[in-house]
C-alpha cells in the first residue's frame, strides 16, 4: 500500500468516527436531555389557564421551579438607587408596580432578588436576568413586600 492509500484509509476512518459522534450527540439531544438554553422563560409563558381562583401558573413555570432560568424585560424604577431587589416587567414602567398586595399582583412582573446590592439601569433599557425561579405568595421579611413570582440568587446584564 502506498502512502496515499494509507492516508485515504485514515481519512475514511476519521470521517466514520466523526459521523458516529455526531449521531450519538443527536440521539442524546433527541432523547429529551435538557440543554442550557431550554431554561429561558418569557412573560407569555408565566400563566396558564384562568380558574375561579384567578390566573394559574403555567406548566412551564411549574416545570422550572427551583431551576436557574433566564428572562428578558425591563427594570421598574426601584425604591432606592442601590438595592438587592427590583421588579422585572414586560414593558417599561414609570412607577413601581411592587407596592401593592398579591391580590393586585400584575401578571406581567417578576421580583428579582440579587445576591448583592447593585445600582440599577434606566427603565427603558432591556435587561436579561438569570436566577432561580420560585412561585407562590411570599412576603419578604425585610421589606414586607408580597410577591407571586421571584428570581432569587439573580444577576442581570444589559442587552
Amino acid at each position: 500500500m502506498d502512502r496515499f492509500s494509507a492516508r485515504r484509509d485514515r481519512l475514511s476512518r476519521r470521517d466514520m468516527l466523526a459521523g458516529a459522534a455526531t449521531a450519538a450527540v443527536a440521539a442524546v439531544l433527541g432523547a429529551g436531555f435538557v440543554r442550557a438554553d431550554d431554561n429561558t422563560l418569557s412573560f407569555e409563558q408565566l400563566y396558564g389557564k384562568i380558574s375561579s381562583l384567578g390566573l394559574e401558573f403555567s406548566d412551564r413555570v411549574k416545570e422550572l421551579k427551583g431551576k436557574r432560568v433566564s428572562m428578558r424585560g425591563f427594570m421598574a424604577p426601584p425604591l432606592k438607587a442601590e438595592s438587592k431587589f427590583f421588579v422585572l416587567t414586560k414593558m417599561p414602567m414609570a412607577l413601581c408596580p411592587f407596592c401593592s398586595s398579591d391580590a393586585d399582583w400584575p401578571e406581567d412582573i417578576v421580583v428579582v432578588y440579587l445576591d448583592d446590592k447593585q445600582t440599577f439601569v434606566q427603565a427603558q433599557q432591556t435587561i436579561e436576568v438569570t436566577g432561580v425561579l420560585e412561585f407562590g405568595s411570599w412576603t419578604d421579611p425585610e421589606t414586607g413586600f408580597v410577591s407571586q413570582l421571584r428570581l432569587t440568587q439573580a444577576r442581570f446584564r444589559s442587552v
